[in-house]
């Protein structure tokens, strides 16, 4: 070989060497929806809080067994009589910005979780009534009341943590460039189409992230998803469809991840917001209990998720220590729901607006109601509507039925209070009981496991018997990933935590 020539091929092998040495690292996602606003004091989303697992820490976390864990706070300790909790927070750590993290500045993220209008964290920490300074790394919280699930709370948006000086400049538009302090920074977001973070250098447990960059990609079907990931298009996707999951353990270049999700999958019924809840299911209880009785969990479960899901009617799965046993699932019973029917003065077939997601899963749901519903006189119009915009009719009395879920919190009372109280922020059908108001106050009170189970056995009563809620089933969380993708390990709330991933 001339020398000319094996220089040239040498220059070239370093050049690649050097490349490849220096090359950014970026782990592709694939997101079942586009999240929304990147507030954590205005986000409702759970693929947004996917975004804020890399972007937001709080001030405890959850580990693999769901145990509390602190993270931008040390320690914590509760008063005697339950009403004063003082928190130790994290010396050195900064915001993306460069401001610095201490307790004026958690004190103001909690005031702002609080006080700012159109929060939805607001009734996540109801019981707090005022956030003190104790010194730069302490802070003291004062309860109108004990609040057992407040730690809870704290693990996800409630306890997320943002530089007041970014979020002071930024008004209601901080959702547009946030500004947090978690391992990656936000770097730029095209609406339907991706999210991009970048390593945050000062981060303060730095040593552990390994990644440079991630970018989000909302891919809201499933099965593009999938295919995308197996073309080498995407690193990781979320919401694997149950019935891909055979296809993805037979991909030597793949890698699934199962844990059962701490949510649930449930009807929404429009009560009474707007013209829309004017019906014999909307006003009338019974009508609601004969539509529970003409479904098949398990035969929905068995015909749309291959039988991987767990079939429910509680907000909390059958493995949780507050789960009702004198409430079991309703055996499918159409001689009951017809009994049901004729006793409310409905007759003939009632046609119902059937608003849902625009995934494969919840048109499959929706279409096996259809014809399940239909055996005790409902006629279901499937409506099949974008995720966001769904919500948002929802919000404004645009349903008579709405199919949706909930990813999940490690206390039941992140399950519940949001949709099931008078006005709270999820209560889409604008549902109200007093007295399921007065139990729920009673579970948050105690922090002793058999006095709350019993209020919550009261709750159950009532609001299975006469809710706004049909509950079906709690899914699995099924993420796939390539075998390039080291060390991830699934979370019990489904969000992907990136510390220790490395991308090959």
């Amino acid at each position: 070989m001339r020398q000319a020539a094996r220089t040239a091929v040498l220059a070239f092998a370093f050049s690649s060497l050097a490349s490849t040495a220096f090359a950014q690292t970026n782990l592709r996602i694939g997101l079942g929806d586009d999240p929304d606003g990147l507030d954590p004091t205005l986000s409702r989303f759970y693929t947004t809080r996917i975004v804020f697992a890399a972007m937001c820490d709080k001030l405890f976390d959850i580990d693999e067994k769901a145990n509390i864990v602190p993270q931008l706070a040390l320690s914590h300790e509760t008063s005697e009589d339950g009403k004063t909790v003082i928190i130790k927070l994290r010396p050195g750590v900064k915001f993306h910005d460069g401001e610095p993290f201490n307790a004026e500045a958690a004190k103001y993220s909690l005031e702002r979780h609080l006080n700012m209008k159109g929060s939805f964290r607001r009734p996540e920490l109801a019981a707090v009534d005022t956030v003190e300074v104790v010194d730069p790394l302490t802070i003291k919280l004062n309860l109108k009341q004990p609040f057992s699930p407040l730690f809870a709370q704290l693990t996800d948006r409630a306890g997320m943590m943002v530089s007041p000086k970014a979020a002071e400049a930024a008004g209601d538009k901080f959702a547009l460039h946030p500004v947090c302090a978690g391992p990656y920074k936000f770097a730029e977001r095209i609406p339907q189409d991706r999210i991009v973070v970048e390593k945050f250098a000062d981060y303060w447990n730095k040593d552990h992230v390994f990644i440079d960059k991630i970018t989000y990609l909302p891919i809201i079907d499933s099965t593009v998803r999938l295919a995308n990931l197996r073309s080498g298009g995407l690193d990781m996707m979320e919401r694997v469809l149950a019935t891909d999951i055979k296809t993805v353990r037979d991909d030597p270049k793949l890698r699934l991840s199962k844990a059962v999700s701490l949510g649930w999958f449930a009807l929404l019924i429009n009560v009474d917001n707007g013209p829309k809840s004017n019906n014999p299911l909307g006003k009338d209880a019974r009508v609601r209990r004969a539509f529970d009785l003409s479904i098949d969990r398990e035969a929905l479960n068995q015909v749309v998720f291959n039988g991987e899901f767990q079939p429910g009617n509680q907000w909390v799965n059958p493995q949780s220590p507050y789960y009702q046993q004198a409430f079991p699932i309703p055996k499918r019973d159409i001689a009951k729901a017809k009994a049901l029917m004729k006793e409310a003065g409905v007759t003939g077939p009632m046609t119902i607006d059937f608003m849902l997601g625009n995934s494969p899963e919840e048109r499959a749901v929706g279409e096996v109601l259809q014809s399940m519903t239909a055996e005790a006189g409902f006629d279901l119009k499937l409506r099949v509507v974008e995720a966001a915009t769904a919500f948002k009719s929802a919000e404004d009395g645009d349903f008579q039925l709405y199919e949706n879920n909930w990813s999940g919190r490690i206390d039941p009372d992140g399950n519940s209070v949001i949709y099931q109280t008078c006005g709270a922020p999820q209560n889409l059908g604008h549902y109200c009981d007093k007295d399921i108001d007065a139990w729920h106050r009673e579970a948050r009170a105690s922090s002793d496991l058999a006095t709350r189970k019993a209020a919550y056995e009261k709750i159950t009563a009532r609001f299975l018997a006469e809710g706004w809620m049909i509950y079906l089933f709690h899914p699995q969380y099924l993420i796939a990933h390539t075998v390039r993708l080291e060390n991830f390990k699934p979370m019990p709330d489904g969000l992907i935590r990136v510390m220790d991933v490395r991308l090959k």
